[in-house]
């Protein structure tokens, strides 16, 4: 028993370090515990977005079914039709979208590779 009243100061005067430390090793774990949770999300995402089909787009940025067989584009944009002296647009003005889709030779959908023979 005559142990308890040596170790009683040493907790009373000390706790508050000890509680202290353990408060900021908490402090820590929960950032890098934040941080992996963040990492694994990213990942995730990442993961998503490549396992998805590429969107078929024009060269105006628009959809490919926003045009029709002859490749005219039926959207709306904002085109600018003033400007000021620094040549920044003022006003812009509603249009339809003035491209033509992509009319040249079809890129090939899949890779045609001949079988290896072996010639023994």
């Amino acid at each position: 028993m005559g142990w308890l009243w040596m170790v009683l100061p040493a907790v009373m005067l000390g706790g508050g370090w000890i509680v202290e430390n353990v408060r900021s090793a908490l402090k820590t774990r929960h950032k890098r515990k934040l941080e992996l949770l963040d990492a694994a999300q990213r990942r995730q995402l990442a993961l998503d977005a490549a396992n998805r089909p590429p969107e078929p787009v024009c060269g105006c940025t628009h959809h490919l079914a926003t045009h029709d067989k002859a490749g005219r584009c039926h959207e709306v944009v904002e085109a600018p039709t003033a400007w000021d002296a620094e040549r920044k647009p003022l006003r812009y003005e509603s249009r339809p979208c003035n491209c033509q889709q992509y009319i040249g030779p079809e890129p090939l959908g899949t890779v045609f590779a001949a079988e290896i023979v072996d010639p023994r």
